[in-house]
C-alpha cells in the first residue's frame, strides 16, 4: 500500500514538473518553424520588426487570433525581448486596439507596426498602417503611437496621410496637372492605365497621400523616414520624418511607379542603401526583389531577386517585413519574413535567413537550421 501511495505520488510530481518547468532553451534559428516565447507559446507578432535598445532586442509584431477573423490583428501590437536572438520573453501587448463601440479609430486593421527610438527626446515612437473601422481597405492611414517605455503602453496619438499639399523631390510636371482618377478608387494590385497619366499622386495632393505596407529607417544622423507603399500600391514612397518622429516634414520621393512593391525592409551597408520588398499578391507569397542606391531619395537601381535556390519563386514561401542588423558582428543581417496562414492566422510562420553579399548586391539562401556564429 506504502509503495502504491509513492509511486502516485512521483507520478503527480513528474507530471507537476513537467507542465511548470521552462522550455529548452533555443542555440539556433529554425525558418518556419514554430517559434516558442518564454513560456512556452508559439511567438505572436507578425509582420514586425525590431529595435536594439540598451543591451537588447526588441520584436514588435501584430498579434494575431485563431481562424480568419484573426487576420485582423484585433488585439494589438504584441512586444518580446532577447539577448541572443534565438529566445524570446513575452513582454506583454504594447499597443491595444480599442473595443468594438469605443469610436478609436484602433479598433481594428492595424498592420505592420515598426517602433524607433528618438535619441533626442528619450521617447520610444511606434508608426504602422491602419484601416479605421468602416473604412475597408480605403483609409490607407499612417497611425502613430509613443512611449516613455520601450516595452509600453504605447499612447495612439493619430493617423494621417502622409505630406499632404508637398510634391515630391522628384515630382513630374503630369502630376501637376488634372487628375483623371479623381473620385475613383482601384483594387490595391492593378491600374486601368499608367499610375503617372491617372496622376493618383495629384488626385491625392490635399489629403495626403496613401500609405499601406510600411517600414522606418532611422539613418547614422539619426533622420528618420517612413518607407511605404502609396497611390493604390502602385508606387513607393519615402518620406523624411519631423525630429520628434512624430510626423512628416513634407520632404519625401516616389520610386518604382507601377511596379506594384510592398512589405518594404530597408537597410545600409557601407555608405549604400538597400530595400528588400515582394509583389502585391495578397496573403500570396510571391517572388522578391531587392534595390540599392547611394542616396535614400535615389535613384534607386533594381538588382532583381536576391533569393537563391527559390524554386518556387515564393520567398521561400515568405514576404518580407524587416532586415535586421546584428549588434557586435560585423557585416551580419538577417532577413526577416512571415509564412502567413490565413486560414488560421495565428498559426502564422517566421522565416528568418542569414543575408550574404557580392559586391553591390545581397543574396538569401534556404538553410533549414542556423546559427548567427556560423556566418
Amino acid at each position: 500500500m506504502m509503495k502504491n501511495i509513492y509511486a502516485i505520488f512521483f507520478t503527480v510530481l513528474a507530471l507537476f514538473s513537467a507542465c511548470t518547468s521552462k522550455p529548452v532553451a533555443d542555440d539556433s534559428f529554425k525558418p518556419g518553424e514554430i517559434w516558442s516565447d518564454n513560456n512556452g507559446i508559439h511567438i505572436n507578432a507578425h509582420g514586425g520588426g525590431i529595435l536594439f535598445d540598451q543591451g537588447k532586442y526588441y520584436w514588435f509584431g501584430e498579434h494575431k487570433t485563431e481562424g480568419e477573423q484573426g487576420n485582423l490583428a484585433n488585439v494589438g501590437v504584441h512586444c518580446y525581448s532577447s539577448s541572443d536572438l534565438y529566445n524570446w520573453t513575452d513582454e506583454g501587448i504594447a499597443l491595444a486596439v480599442m473595443p468594438e463601440s469605443s469610436g478609436s479609430d484602433i479598433e481594428k486593421g492595424l498592420e505592420r507596426p515598426k517602433v524607433v527610438k528618438n535619441e533626442k527626446t528619450g521617447k520610444y515612437i511606434m508608426w504602422f498602417h491602419l484601416e479605421p473601422k468602416g473604412k475597408g481597405y480605403k483609409g490607407a492611414l499612417s497611425g502613430v503611437a509613443v512611449s516613455d517605455n520601450v516595452t509600453g503602453p504605447y499612447v495612439y496619438l493619430k493617423a494621417v496621410r502622409p505630406s499632404a499639399g508637398h510634391y515630391p523631390v522628384n515630382v513630374l510636371d503630369i502630376h501637376k496637372g488634372d487628375s483623371p482618377a479623381q473620385n475613383q478608387n482601384f483594387d490595391g494590385g492593378s491600374l486601368p492605365g499608367n499610375v503617372d497619366t491617372l496622376n493618383i499622386l495629384g488626385r491625392d495632393m490635399k489629403g495626403g497621400q496613401m500609405a499601406r505596407d510600411m517600414t522606418l529607417f532611422v539613418d547614422d544622423d539619426g533622420k528618420a523616414y517612413h518607407i511605404y507603399s502609396s497611390e493604390e500600391n502602385s508606387t513607393l514612397h519615402i518620406a523624411e520624418l519631423s525630429d520628434d518622429y512624430l510626423s512628416h516634414t513634407g520632404k519625401y520621393g516616389r520610386f518604382f511607379p507601377g511596379r506594384f512593391m510592398e512589405a518594404p525592409a530597408m537597410f545600409k551597408r557601407k555608405g549604400k542603401y538597400y530595400l528588400m520588398m515582394s509583389g502585391c499578391t495578397g496573403w500570396s507569397p510571391n517572388q522578391a526583389r531587392s534595390a540599392v542606391s547611394d542616396n535614400i531619395f535615389g535613384e534607386w537601381k533594381e538588382l532583381g531577386d536576391p533569393c537563391i535556390g527559390d524554386t518556387t519563386k515564393t520567398t521561400f514561401h515568405s514576404q518580407s517585413t524587416y532586415i535586421l542588423p546584428v549588434q557586435g558582428k560585423e557585416d551580419c543581417y538577417i532577413y526577416m519574413g512571415d509564412r502567413w496562414n490565413p486560414k488560421d492566422a495565428i498559426d502564422g510562420r517566421y522565416v528568418w535567413l542569414p543575408i550574404r553579399f557580392d559586391g553591390d548586391r545581397f543574396t538569401i539562401e534556404w538553410t533549414d537550421q542556423w546559427k548567427l556564429n556560423e556566418q
